[in-house]
């Protein structure tokens, strides 16, 4: 409800637009009508029509996401085309021309049909539909949420149904507007003078950017283009009202050692909103803090609908967990903070399961391929995972939580309350004793007061945080940072990339890839990727091409095989293979930590590279 209230008012915004000009006299003629027969039908069509169209962009933005260079080229033909029509008004006029005949002849209509008396509705509905094919409002923050969710996901009829509410809140400030009518039209002509001038110097800054697309010096533009004079208000209507939603979605690392979803458009899906990348400290983040003698209660458990599918159980509710103590951990198989808190939830679920705790691992995917059921049934399989494990494709029961983290880890009693939360790693004995603690309300006799004893290896072991100075850091544009090159990656076109001497946590690519929203593609062999870190282990989330061929690749730290500071995916002299998509641990460092230069190169095509992560 909330995102449809966010729709309605990012529409209301737009009549301090300067792009609603055009729509105003037709609306205006619309003034001294009867309301319901003349001017309702009207704003009606005309958001109707709006809805359609932007429900058809986001269809076509979904192609465009998919088709990467295609996408890409087309999206700078359109730049230009726009540009130019920016640029020269009477060429603007000229293509508009027919549909302002229409809407002309459809107003023509209506006053003819008031004055012979008869009905005016369908006249005014057509004009409405016409309108709305001349309404073009700029695209701010909540439109641009509504139409990426879209793309990325896929456009519904939720989607259409969140359009819709945002057209009718610009078809809401349209009919205020005819309140004051003509006076408000005739203020506004007199800056027209002065906004043709504007249109034009926007014109000319546009037919520049594309060109330096085309160039590669600039790869930010495309994503910024289309922020209007409303955005700076809509997106105090997004940081106000909406909870953080995994549709608009920019994950970063937080300080507290956990992985954070957040959504707005700063962004968007993006390096964005507010993305935290911080230095893999392990702290837990807990609030409030938990004494040994009281709980408060948070809430009620919020519902478990919403799993396309559960594994290891029948699906399961808040009404059958009643009476039983549940532990909620909100994961997903790629991110190395939840896979090193996992041996701690396995060894609680083992140990407590007797005494009435049910231990439900959410999934919720961060990455496309993590959606893939089959890949998480294998990540499960091959965590020991045995659990029952909701898959949350939809983030349904992410967001009946309210959450933003992974992992996060929610305790709820025997009476379905949520009593206490923790998100990230660290602080394990005080969550066994909240889980003892709630054992016992539940009237558990001889509740076991011991601390699990975890000895976890490999990319489960702990981090060694005091070391960890490099952030997790995204091949994806969308969350992209501290690319080598200043103008950063080339998007959504192959490009071919020469070594550069890193810094600190700089990053770069030799060969050429293909630097899509969410990773990096190797379209050759003989491809690699270096990082400049500080850490004990290194990790990358790694996957194979499009056909699922296996990449092999070869591992250097400062020029040299790892040796003994190998990771599990690769051996002494640094052989690895991708063959799947998931993390791969190429480093673990012994003995002192200091400043190194990874690279990775890969000997065959195809590979998918996400992210790094350190511990």
């Amino acid at each position: 409800m909330i995102l449809f209230l966010l729709a309605y008012f990012g529409g209301v915004l737009t009549i301090v637009s300067p792009c609603i000009l055009p729509v105003l006299p037709f609306v205006f003629a619309r003034a001294g009508q009867p309301f319901m027969r003349s001017t309702l039908p009207m704003l009606v069509g005309m958001a109707a029509t709006f809805a359609a169209v932007a429900t058809l962009a986001a269809l076509g933005g979904g192609w465009a996401v998919q088709a990467n260079e295609y996408g890409r080229y087309a999206a700078m033909v359109l730049l230009a085309a726009f540009g130019i029509v920016l640029l020269f008004p009477a060429l603007s006029d000229y293509l508009t021309r027919p549909l302002v005949s229409l809407g002309a002849r459809l107003s023509q209509s209506a006053d003819r049909g008031s004055r012979a008396g008869g009905s005016a509705i369908f006249a005014s509905l057509l004009l409405g539909i016409a309108t709305g094919l001349l309404w073009a409002p700029c695209a701010g923050p909540v439109l641009g949420l509504i139409l990426t969710g879209a793309a990325l996901q896929g456009a519904s009829v939720g989607t259409t149904l969140l359009l819709l509410a945002y057209a009718l809140g610009a078809a809401t400030s349209l009919a205020l507007a005819l309140l004051v009518g003509g006076k408000v039209y005739q203020t506004m002509k007199k800056s027209l003078s002065v906004g043709e001038w504007v249109r034009r110097g926007v014109g000319i800054a546009v037919l520049i950017a594309v060109i330096a697309i085309g160039m590669g010096l600039d790869t930010g533009f495309l994503t910024q283009a289309s922020v209007a004079s409303t955005a700076s208000l809509e997106q105090s209507l997004i940081d106000r009202l909406q909870p953080r939603e995994p549709s608009s979605v920019v994950m970063g690392k937080n300080d507290a050692g956990a992985m954070m979803m957040s959504g707005g458009n700063d962004q968007m899906m993006n390096g964005s909103p507010a993305m935290m990348s911080g230095a893999n400290a392990m702290m837990m983040q807990t609030k409030p803090k938990a004494g040994a003698d009281a709980l408060p209660v948070e809430s009620n458990m919020p519902s478990l609908d919403g799993a396309v599918q559960w594994l290891n159980s029948p699906p399961l509710s808040t009404d059958t967990l009643k009476g039983k103590v549940v532990l909620v951990d909100f994961w997903t198989y790629s991110c190395i903070n939840c896979i090193r808190a996992i041996p701690y939830v396995k060894a609680w679920a083992e140990k407590y399961r007797d005494q009435g705790l049910v231990v439900i691992g959410v999934h919720a995917p961060e990455f496309a391929f993590e959606k893939n059921i089959d890949n998480v049934k294998k990540a499960i399989g091959d965590l020991g995972i045995t659990y029952p494990v909701a898959i949350d494709n939809d983030y349904a029961i992410w967001r009946a939580f309210d959450n933003q983290y992974w992992p996060a880890h929610y305790f709820i009693d025997a009476e379905g309350r949520v009593r206490h939360h923790h998100f990230g790693e660290g602080e394990y004995d005080q969550s066994e004793r909240v889980i003892q603690q709630l054992l016992a309300e539940a009237g558990t006799s001889n509740v076991a007061g011991d601390i699990v004893d975890v000895k976890a290896t490999g990319a489960e072991a702990s981090s060694n945080e005091n070391d960890v100075q490099s952030p997790e850091t995204y091949f994806g544009w969308q969350r992209s940072q501290n690319f080598v090159d200043a103008n950063g990656t080339v998007n959504g076109a192959p490009h071919v990339y020469t070594a550069a001497e890193p810094r600190l946590n700089e990053w770069g690519l030799t060969g050429k890839w293909t630097a899509g929203a969410e990773n990096a593609d190797l379209n050759d062999k003989d491809g690699s990727v270096y990082f400049r870190f500080h850490a004990r282990d290194l990790h990358l989330v790694l996957g194979p091409g499009a056909d699922g061929k296996p990449v092999r690749f070869r591992v250097t730290v400062d020029g040299q095989a790892p040796g003994d500071n190998r990771g599990v995916d690769t051996d002494a002299d640094g052989n690895g293979t991708v063959t799947g998509q998931r993390l791969y641990q190429l480093v673990r460092q012994h003995g002192p930590i200091a400043d190194h230069t990874f690279e990775i190169h890969f000997l065959d095509p195809g590979v998918q590279a996400y992210a790094f992560t350190f511990g």
